[in-house]
């Protein structure tokens, strides 16, 4: 079993509704990702999934995030725009491009600063 994963980031203002404090007020994260790919087995290459695979899948679900107000994302219109949702949003929209019968998404990390983020494996 093998664990790949590449960083990544994003920037990005939200504001947390019905939030009992000051996070209920727009502000904005540079948001730290992480994401893991499970594989099974390895290619004819010795390698689960290539990184540039797994970065290139990444960069297309962030630019979706990327400098903008994600109170106003389609996604986020019925729930908060919170670490644990973001972290779920890109875990979802990564499953298409990065499962196959030897890998697939193993954890999507979300870190809204150095020292507190979220992790989700999934369903």
């Amino acid at each position: 079993m093998f664990h790949i994963f590449i960083k990544s980031h994003f920037s990005a203002g939200h504001h947390l509704r019905n939030y009992p404090g000051n996070c209920e007020r727009p502000h904005g994260h540079n948001w730290k990702v992480e994401v893991t790919v499970k594989a099974t087995e390895l290619d004819n290459l010795g390698m689960g999934i290539d990184f540039r695979t797994v970065k290139e899948a990444v960069n297309k679900v962030l630019e979706n995030l990327d400098h903008h107000d994600l109170n106003e994302h389609a996604d986020f219109q019925s729930i908060n725009p919170s670490s644990e949702n973001i972290a779920v949003y890109i875990f979802n929209n990564l499953q298409n491009d990065l499962s196959a019968d030897r890998y697939g998404v193993h954890s999507v990390t979300v870190c809204e600063t150095d020292n507190s983020g979220v992790t989700y494996f999934g369903p």
